[in-house]
């Protein structure tokens, strides 16, 4: 059942788009911020040959760096001064509310409101600049050593003046990336980071694209599998708005209040409870550890060392994408962090003691103990479906690139942030054009009133 706001947004005509200057102000600035990100993907760092990166580049894709490129719109892949992009902000993000979820002292800051997510905001900016200049380093060292090993010159003039030099850039254009984020944020539509994350992907979907069409004209792939494709992926993205929008409403009651005028009616809420309550975190979490020991082997050079150890040979080859072995890995670590994230994101002592202060409770359920553990009863349930829809939505891809030799434009985790990013983003345009036609009402029935007078 829609909701009223989503009942009046279908409603809206927007014909009054073009009356509405602030929204227009707000998407010119949200486009330029984003043309910006990505002239800066194309700006080297100081002391590297852009053309012998490239060649350094292909003989470590697969990795973990193969994610963080992504997720950058090929920076890394050029060496880019934002390579990094903003995932030591999103991981520092994550890290602080963990900590706010289990940290006593930082769980009090939680509490004060306005104050205490300041001085989160602040501890999140810190734990960034620390997380990039650690990644820079070993990124600067990386590629010195896997020059060296692959007879590739992609450094310069390698020694303590690159690291430093290369270090420097490197956080430098992260936190210029988290402050063009919050910038969006404030001054522009939709979520900042979460807009420049599904950049760097789109970014790369029209050369999948046309490899996948220039397959079908060619002959080298079926055209049957061309439209199967397409097909999928447009299904895929129905699931993930299907499923992304379910909520389960719980059912909240207050007691009946005295007035002057007697007694009120009782009043009755609703506390939604999203399906997939843990979002994109778990699918990102469970890559990037499974990729972590084939990015270590292969900047090591033991994969094309033909006097590397067995085992390490033996571990490269099971956690090759679409292996049976990183499959399973793959859907334990989603199902693990679902639960998890689940667990610190929604308190159910909390919520519980909440609606006790204020006279809440749900119909047949005893404030207190009772409903803590009615609540976390439906985490439970809503877990494992959230946890298994995950699972289906980032197999798929894997399984088809891996039997079927598709090389799909999306992964399941690419997928699932751009249509997130996307929902979001049109739900704020729609905020705004409701607010705007609110704003059209009040004025003529303060002109109409003018007039009577």
């Amino acid at each position: 059942m829609a909701s009223a706001a989503e009942q009046m947004a279908s409603n809206i005509s927007f014909s009054n788009f073009s009356k509405a200057t602030e929204l227009k102000k707000r998407l010119w600035f949200t486009l330029g911020a984003l043309v910006l990100f990505r002239m800066l993907s194309f700006v080297p760092i100081p002391g590297i040959d852009p053309v012998a990166m490239q060649q350094l580049y292909a003989t470590q894709a697969g990795g973990i760096l193969s994610v963080f490129n992504t997720f950058s719109g090929g920076a890394l892949e050029r060496a880019s001064i934002i390579a990094l992009g903003v995932m030591p902000y999103i991981t520092a993000s994550i890290v602080v509310q963990l900590m706010a979820a289990l940290y006593p002292p930082w769980q009090a800051l939680r509490k004060e409101g306005e104050t205490g997510r300041k001085k989160l905001n602040q501890y999140t900016r810190y734990l960034t600049v620390l997380l990039t200049t650690v990644q820079g380093y070993f990124i600067a060292v990386g590629l010195e050593g896997l020059g060296a090993n692959n007879n590739i010159g992609a450094v310069v003039d390698p020694g303590m003046l690159f690291r430093v030099t290369a270090t420097i850039s490197l956080v430098g254009g992260t936190l210029f990336l988290m402050w063009i984020g919050e910038q969006i944020t404030s001054r522009g539509i939709g979520n900042g980071i979460s807009l420049i994350i599904m950049a760097g992907i789109v970014a790369g979907l029209p050369r999948a694209i046309a490899q996948l069409l220039e397959g079908g004209r060619t002959g080298a792939m079926d055209p049957a599998m061309v439209v199967g494709i397409v097909l999928l992926v447009v299904a895929l993205v129905l699931f993930i708005c299907f499923v992304e929008r379910a909520q389960r409403r719980v059912l909240i009651q207050y007691p009946k209040r005295q007035s002057a005028r007697g007694m009120v009616q009782q009043e009755r809420s609703h506390l939604p409870m999203k399906v997939n309550i843990a979002g994109v975190i778990p699918p990102i979490f469970a890559s990037s550890l499974l990729l972590m020991p084939l990015t270590v082997i292969q900047m090591s050079g033991a994969q094309n060392n033909p006097n590397a150890s067995d085992w390490l040979i033996t571990i490269s080859t099971l956690l090759q994408h679409g292996a049976p072995l990183y499959l399973g890995l793959y859907a334990a670590g989603i199902v693990f962090f679902c639960f998890f994230y689940a667990a610190v994101q929604f308190n159910s002592e909390e919520t519980a003691d909440g609606l006790k202060r204020h006279g809440g409770f749900i119909p047949g359920i005893r404030p207190g103990k009772a409903t803590e553990h009615y609540f976390d009863y439906l985490i439970s349930r809503l877990t494992v479906i959230g946890s298994a829809y995950l699972v289906v939505i980032c197999l798929i891809p894997e399984v088809l690139a891996s039997q079927m030799g598709l090389a799909f434009a999306l992964g399941g985790t690419s997928l699932l942030i751009v249509v997130n990013v996307t929902m979001d983003t049109v739900s704020q345009i729609q905020s705004h054009l409701i607010a705007h036609q609110y704003g059209d009402l009040i004025k003529k029935a303060k002109l109409k009133g003018a007039r009577r007078r």
